[in-house]
C-alpha cells in the first residue's frame, strides 16, 4: 500500500498532528497523517473552548503563520470572551467557547481538503532507525512506511491509564485504547521518558440542571475573532455559559472518597498540571477555602451535553455524582459520564533542539503532550514548528526558530527545550519576558512575513496584513500631524477629569493621556471623517491606538530584545567541551553538557547557570 516515501509522516490526530501536517504538506511535502481513529481527528479532549489567557495569542499567532486552528475555532465558535479587557493590551487574551463535534468535523473536513495530504488509520507502534537517522514507522500490522521526517504527536495514548477510583483501565481518552510499543523503542535508543497526570470533569445532562439559580456567563457585547482573514466572521448570536459554586457540604462528601482516590492512595504517582488542579487536589491544598468556583459550559450550538469546568476528578463515580448533587443548580444532575484522570508517558523536552527534532536520531520530531505540555493551543503551536521545520529538513534548508521577543511560540519552546519540565507545562503571559511586543492584536504583523516567506502564509493574508499596517501607519500619522483647538479637546478632557489645555496641540498629546480613549477621539469631527473615509474597522483602530499610548513601553522593551539578541548571535561550538572549563561551577558544567545550548543566550535562562558561568565562558570563547 505504501511503496513510495513520504517526506513528513505525522504520527495522531489531535491538534499538534493536525497542524504538523497541514503546515508540512501546504509547504509542498507528501504527507502521511496516521492516527488509531480517523474519526476522533481534532478531538477536545478537555473543555470545549481555544484560547484563554497567553494561549489566546498562541492561536492568533498560529493564524497569523497560516495555520488552521483559528479559522477552526472562529468557524465553530459558540461564545467569543476578551479576557483581561480591564488590564493593559499585553494582557489582553481571546477565548472562543466551541461547539465540541463541529470543532472536530472542521478539523476533518480541512485536512481532507489539504492537498498533498495522506492518511491512514491504525496504530503506529514503532518507528525505523537507521543509524542516528530515521526512516519510517511501523504500524501494529506490521506495515513499514518510509519517510525522510517523521513528527510524533501522540497526546496522552503512550502506555495511557485511566483512573476513576480505585478502577484502573487502559485507554489514552475515555473509549479509545492506549498505544504500546514506541516508549521502550524510544528508550531502547537513548530517550529518557516519564509519566505525567491530567484530569478531567463529568460531563452532564443539561436538561437536569436548573440555570435559574446560577449566574449567567454571557459573552463580550462586541464579539471579535481569532483569524486575520476576512473569510471568518465575528458572532452575531452566542450561548451563555453559567456559573455556580461548591460548599463545604460539597468539600466533605468528596473527602468521603479520599480514601479511595488514586490521587492519594498512591495508585497515581505522577505530577498533575499545577494551574488546572483536580477537585481534590483543590479541597486539600486549599483547605481554608470552603468553595470553589464552577463554570458550566455547553458543549455545542444543539447538544445538552455541558463541561462543569472546575471539578476535574479521578474520585470513585458514586462520590462525583453525590457530592455534584449538593452543587447549586445540580440538585437532578443526570451523569453522560463521570470524570477521571490520565496516566501517560512523555519525554523531557531537553531531549530536543529549537526545531523540536530529537538530539538522539536525526529527521525525527517530537510536538504536544509528548513534550510535557498540556492544552490544545501549546499542542497545535508545537505542531506547526514540528511541521514546518520537519518539510524544511527535507528541502535540505535552513530551520525556521522564533526568537523569545518575536513570538509566545518562541517562548515555549525556549521553556521547554532549554529549562524542561517535570509537571504539565502551560503557558502564561507572566512566561514572556517581551509581553508588550507579543500582543494578540499584532501576531500578523510579527509573523505574517515570516510565514509568506516560508510558502504556508498566502497571498490573501500577506494582503490582508499590509492593508492593515498601511492603514493603522496612516491613521498614527494623523494623530502626530492633525492640531486640535482647545474649544474642541477641552470638553473631552473635562469630561474625563483630566487636565485642561489652553493651546493647540497635536491630537497625539491628548489621546496619549491614560484616561482617554479611542472612543473619546471619535467625538472629534475631524477624526471621525479619517475614520469613516479611510474605511477603518475595528482591528485598525486598536492597532492605532495601542501604539500610540504604549508607544514608550514598547521601545523600552524592542531596546531591551536588542540586547538580549546580541547574545542570541554568539553561538557555542558544536562539542563544546565544558568539562575543560573547571571556573564554571560544578552544577553549570553538568547542566550545560546535558541540555548542549546553541547560543549564549539560551545557556544564561538554563537554571543553575549563573551570570558568572556565562562571564566565564565569554572569556573561554574569546568573547
Amino acid at each position: 500500500m505504501f511503496e513510495k516515501e513520504y517526506d513528513v509522516i505525522v504520527v495522531g490526530g489531535g491538534h499538534a498532528g493536525g497542524e504538523a501536517a497541514a503546515a508540512a504538506a501546504n509547504m509542498g511535502s507528501k504527507t502521511l497523517l496516521i492516527t488509531m481513529n480517523l474519526q476522533n481527528i481534532g478531538q477536545m479532549s478537555c473543555n470545549p473552548a481555544m484560547g484563554g489567557i497567553a494561549k489566546g495569542q498562541i492561536v492568533r499567532e498560529i493564524d497569523a503563520l497560516g495555520g488552521y486552528s483559528g479559522i477552526i475555532s472562529d468557524n465553530t465558535a459558540i461564545q467569543f470572551k476578551m479576557l483581561n479587557k480591564s488590564k493593559g493590551p499585553a494582557m489582553w487574551s481571546p477565548r472562543v467557547q466551541s461547539d465540541r463535534m463541529r470543532f472536530a468535523e472542521t478539523w476533518r473536513l480541512m485536512l481532507e481538503g489539504t492537498p498533498n495530504l495522506d492518511f491512514y488509520q491504525e496504530m503506529v507502534s514503532g518507528i525505523i532507525v537507521e543509524g542516528d537517522k530515521i526512516k519510517g514507522v511501523k504500524t501494529s500490522l506490521g506495515i513499514e512506511v518510509y519517510a525522510k521526517s517523521v513528527v510524533l504527536t501522540n497526546g496522552t495514548f503512550l502506555n495511557g491509564l485511566i483512573h476513576i477510583g480505585e478502577k484502573q483501565f487502559g485507554g489514552g481518552r475515555a473509549g479509545e485504547r492506549a498505544a504500546h510499543g514506541i516508549t521502550k523503542e524510544l528508550s531502547d535508543l537513548g530517550f529518557e521518558s516519564g509519566r505525567m497526570k491530567t484530569g478531567t470533569p463529568p460531563r452532564v445532562d443539561g436538561r437536569s440542571l436548573d440555570f435559574s439559580k446560577m449566574t449567567v456567563q454571557p459573552g463580550d457585547e462586541r464579539p471579535e475573532k481569532f483569524s486575520y482573514l476576512d473569510r471568518t466572521k465575528p458572532l452575531t448570536v452566542q450561548r451563555d455559559c453559567h456559573m455556580s459554586h461548591t460548599s463545604s457540604e460539597v468539600h466533605e462528601m468528596l473527602k468521603e472518597g479520599f480514601d479511595r482516590s488514586p490521587m492519594f492512595n498512591g495508585s497515581i504517582q505522577s505530577l498533575g498540571p499545577r494551574y488546572c488542579p483536580s477537585i481534590e487536589d483543590k479541597i486539600n491544598r486549599f483547605a481554608d477555602k470552603n468553595s470553589h468556583q464552577l463554570f458550566v459550559e455547553p458543549e455545542g450550538w444543539n447538544t445538552v451535553e455541558y463541561y462543569i469546568n472546575g471539578f476535574s476528578t479521578s474520585l470513585p463515580e458514586d462520590v462525583q455524582f453525590k457530592a455534584l448533587r449538593k452543587v447549586v443548580g445540580f440538585e437532578n444532575v443526570k451523569f453522560f459520564r463521570p470524570g477521571y484522570a490520565i496516566e501517560y508517558d512523555y519525554f523531557p523536552p531537553t531531549q530536543l533542539k529549537h526545531t523540536l527534532e530529537t538530539k538522539i536520531v536525526n529527521g525525527l520530531y517530537f510536538a504536544g503532550q509528548i513534550n510535557g505540555t498540556t492544552g490544545y493551543e501549546e499542542a497545535a503551536s508545537q505542531g506547526l514548528m514540528a511541521g514546518i521545520n520537519a518539510h524544511l529538513k527535507g528541502k535540505e534548508q535552513e530551520p525556521f526558530i522564533l526568537k523569545r521577543n518575536e513570538a509566545y511560540i518562541g517562548v515555549l519552546v525556549d521553556d521547554l527545550i532549554t529549562k524542561g519540565t517535570d509537571e504539565p507545562y502551560r503557558m502564561f503571559t507572566s512566561r514572556a519576558e517581551y509581553r508588550t511586543l507579543l500582543r494578540q492584536d499584532n501576531a500578523d504583523f510579527r509573523l505574517t512575513p515570516m510565514g509568506h516567506k516560508l510558502g504556508l502564509a498566502s497571498e490573501e493574508r500577506i494582503r490582508v496584513m499590509e492593508l492593515k499596517k498601511e492603514k493603522s501607519d496612516a491613521f498614527i500619522t494623523f494623530f502626530k500631524e492633525t492640531s486640535v483647538a482647545p474649544e474642541i479637546i477641552n470638553p473631552i478632557l473635562e469630561n474625563k477629569g483630566s487636565a485642561l489645555v489652553s493651546q493647540s496641540d497635536k491630537l497625539v498629546r491628548s489621546f496619549s493621556r491614560p484616561n482617554i480613549t479611542m472612543e473619546d477621539m471619535q467625538k472629534i469631527d475631524s477624526v471621525n471623517s479619517f475614520i469613516m473615509e479611510n474605511e477603518l474597522d475595528h482591528e485598525v483602530l486598536q492597532q492605532a491606538e495601542i501604539q500610540v499610548k504604549y508607544a514608550g513601553y514598547i521601545a523600552k522593551e524592542k531596546n531591551n530584545a536588542d540586547k538580549l539578541n546580541r547574545l542570541e548571535g554568539i553561538k557555542i561550538p558544536d562539542n563544546f567541551d565544558y568539562s575543560k572549563m573547571k571556573s564554571l561551577s560544578y552544577e553549570a558544567r553538568e547542566k550545560l553538557s546535558a541540555i548542549k545550548p546553541v547560543t549564549v543566550s539560551q545557556a544564561s535562562r538554563i537554571s543553575g547557570v549563573s551570570p558568572n558561568d556565562i562571564s566565564v565562558m565569554l572569556v573561554y570563547m574569546g568573547r
